[in-house]
């Protein structure tokens, strides 16, 4: 087996997914506490609103508290960290399609879940 090296192309995209999908869950996930890159609450859908206890607002930080804990796992256990993420994206994709219509940002997503199954996907190699 090939010795695994910061030259390795496989490593060095091994690395740079790892960076990604481990910050932005954690920075994501803190904003929806203090709204400031977005005001999240709109993003969702008003059937999940319907079904979630308190307003949205509550619902995002029980959001920004999975997205926490979600880019925390990447951290430590990537390979399974690669499918949460991956299977967290599927779900806010469901919402997008579903509710207010923001298709461009459920594309975006779909783009970056498949990206956390290859982060995955390498973890496992």
């Amino acid at each position: 087996m090939a010795v695994l090296t910061r030259t390795d192309p496989a490593t060095q995209a091994f690395v740079l997914l790892r960076t990604v999908f481990t910050v932005a869950p954690v920075l994501f996930g803190l904003d929806k506490f203090f709204n400031l890159l977005v005001d999240w609450p709109v993003y969702l859908a008003p059937w999940i609103d319907s079904i979630v206890p308190g307003s949205p607002q509550t619902a995002m930080y029980v959001v920004g508290v999975i997205e926490i804990v979600a880019g925390v796992l990447v951290a430590v256990q990537p390979k399974w960290g690669g499918l949460v993420v991956a299977a967290w994206l599927l779900g806010i994709i469901v919402n997008l399609v579903t509710g207010p219509g923001y298709y461009d940002v459920a594309l975006r997503d779909f783009g970056l879940l498949a990206g956390a199954l290859a982060l995955s996907r390498l973890a496992a190699r």
